[in-house]
């Protein structure tokens, strides 16, 4: 079984708002109120992206499990 890593890397801007990206995905970058909110919406953009990948058959191989991490 193979796991798709990746991770969430959380920056709280000037004005307080919350960005989140995963840098494994080129374009996911997600804004929120909490670390949480913006967590959530970035996941939601991962996803959307790996599906399209999956139906256009772009996923690596054997790539079934997919696992995102916070960066520390």
């Amino acid at each position: 079984m193979r796991r798709m890593q990746l991770t969430i890397r959380l920056l709280r801007e000037t004005d307080g708002r919350w960005i989140a990206d995963i840098p494994e995905l080129s374009g996911v970058t997600a804004y929120g109120v909490t670390p949480e909110d913006a967590t959530l919406k970035a996941k939601a953009l991962a996803l959307g992206i790996i599906a399209e990948e999956i139906v256009r058959g772009e996923t690596p191989p054997g790539a079934d499990t997919l696992r995102f991490s916070i960066a520390a």
